[in-house]
């Protein structure tokens, strides 16, 4: 049984009454939106946890947190307050993208601790895995593959990137484009350059059905990564990008076949004016299926600051059908991000979600209307409780430090235009 087995049968389960509860459309429809495949709910059978959400048509577009250690830096309480950093600041996922130390240990706190989905990319902990015993990518087996996302949805993963779409022939259209910068997907990378050195076909394309049936087994929702992402605008929607999404296309129709929950992964890098035309050519490949996608980053010249880059094209993508934004951190392109960084990105792609909300949603629109009147009313304990970061507000308004009158801010003292406008009122009367 998966939920979108049980959807198909017309049964709601207790899993979408739950997900349904800070959204504006019913379980019923959920269901339907489920069966039809432009839903997912992701919950491995194996994972309790509290804050369960669904994903896709009708529902609010969620915030995914990418989290983990690398063989730099690998402490797993630093990971762990990344997490609570996460979840404090309203991420609605987060995936744990280990590399280095105990990837069990990591992996286990991860399930152990989310109150919300976890997703995970099981070709790092494999490849990791090969590493640490000097033992060169081609050696991998397609058994020790299938093997690891077996052992990952024991341990309670509820969803899984898996790079399906890098084929032989996806690799060829590659190598014959002019990319600027080729590929920039770890993962898909990974598999690229085992398929180039073996000559082998990729395990998990070819033996598709084996990787359904273990996700059906544990109701794992399947994304199904972009390898051949642009990391660069220059490589925008190219011929190497489009005939991956072709192929994942195929595959999630038959995923959705077999009962198995899918989202299809999208475009890292991408020119402003190409992001919406993206978004819908995924959803007519792809029968309308969830889209999931990082950023997308909308130009490449500023590190350091890429959490508003991908909050400007995550706020497009949104509003065009996206469903998913993983969040991108100032620390992108730099290095492993920091706590703030977890704070800052998860803020910057909830904000994007929420601006794109308001106007797929009309009903969100009520959050900006009260923050309008306590404006209004210049009731600044109404303003902390309705601002998605109140913690920030609270420090700034502590930092103007005014002392005579807690009715102003330092911007414009009593020529505040809204004092000013009380004061004529009343001069009116």
């Amino acid at each position: 049984m998966t939920q979108l087995s049980e959807a198909k049968k017309g049964n709601i389960t207790a899993e979408m009454i739950t997900a349904c509860q800070d959204e504006f459309i019913s379980p019923e429809e959920l269901r339907v939106n489920i069966a039809g495949g432009t839903a997912v709910l992701p919950k491995n059978k194996l994972h309790n946890f509290s804050n369960i959400k669904a994903i896709g048509k009708g529902l609010r577009t969620k915030v995914n947190a990418n989290l983990g250690s690398s063989p730099l830096d690998c402490s797993i309480e630093r990971e762990k307050d990344k997490l609570n950093i996460a979840i404090e600041a309203g991420a609605d996922s987060v995936m744990d993208l280990s590399t280095g130390g105990d990837l069990k240990m990591f992996r286990e706190m991860f399930v152990a601790n989310s109150p919300v989905m976890v997703g995970t990319v099981p070709i790092y902990g494999l490849a990791a895995g090969l590493i640490r015993s000097q033992r060169p990518i081609k050696s991998m087996s397609s058994d020790e593959m299938f093997n690891e996302i077996e052992v990952q949805a024991k341990s309670g993963v509820d969803y899984m990137t898996i790079h399906c779409g890098i084929t032989r022939q996806s690799i060829e259209m590659l190598e014959k484009s002019p990319r600027l910068l080729g590929m920039v997907s770890r993962g898909g990378t990974i598999l690229a350059k085992w398929i180039r050195e073996t000559g082998k076909e990729n395990p998990f394309y070819e033996k598709f059905d084996t990787l359904l049936d273990i996700c059906f087994e544990y109701d794992i929702t399947l994304s199904l990564g972009d390898g051949l992402r642009p990391g660069a605008i220059a490589d925008s929607t190219d011929q190497a990008q489009i005939e991956e999404l072709i192929i994942l296309s195929q595959l999630q129709k038959r995923a959705f076949n077999k009962g198995v929950q899918v989202i299809i992964e999208g475009p890292g890098h991408v020119k402003l004016s190409d992001i919406e035309m993206n978004i819908k050519l995924q959803k007519s490949l792809c029968n309308d299926a969830p889209f999931y996608v990082l950023g997308p980053i909308t130009t490449d010249i500023a590190p350091g600051y890429d959490h508003i880059t991908s909050a400007i094209g995550g706020a497009v993508a949104a509003r065009a059908g996206a469903d998913f934004l993983c969040y991108v951190t100032p620390a992108e392109h730099i290095g492993l991000p920091n706590l703030q960084d977890v704070r800052e990105g998860v803020i910057s792609a909830r904000i994007a979600a929420h601006s794109a909300d308001i106007c797929k949603i009309p009903q969100l629109q009520k959050l900006d209307d009260e923050m309008s009147k306590a404006r209004k009313e210049l009731d600044w304990d109404a303003m902390y409780e309705l601002a998605l970061d109140p913690d920030l507000l609270r420090k700034r308004r502590q930092l103007s430090d005014i002392q005579s009158d807690n009715n102003v801010c330092t911007m414009c003292g009593d020529l505040c235009a809204i004092k000013l406008g009380k004061v004529e009122d009343k001069e009116l009367i």
